[in-house]
């Protein structure tokens, strides 16, 4: 039965939580696995490593080997 502050179980309890939440689809389809998009970001995150690693080797005159042995 419905009442208009609420929804009343068959004990006469109000019941909050019995109406459902909306559900909406992602219309951008499945970005986990080896997806275009995933390969996209990987290769971008690839290049700023390994500029950084250049730009790292090209300030310090060592590479990251070289600097990890001085620690």
């Amino acid at each position: 039965m419905r009442n208009t502050s609420g929804i009343v179980d068959d004990h006469g309890l109000m019941n909050a939580f019995a109406i459902e939440p909306k559900v909406y689809v992602d219309e951008q389809g499945d970005r986990t696995g080896f997806t275009p998009y995933a390969e996209l970001i990987n290769g971008r995150l690839a290049m700023i490593g390994f500029i950084s690693l250049i730009a790292l080797e090209v300030f310090t005159g060592h590479g990251i080997f070289g600097l990890l042995a001085q620690l």
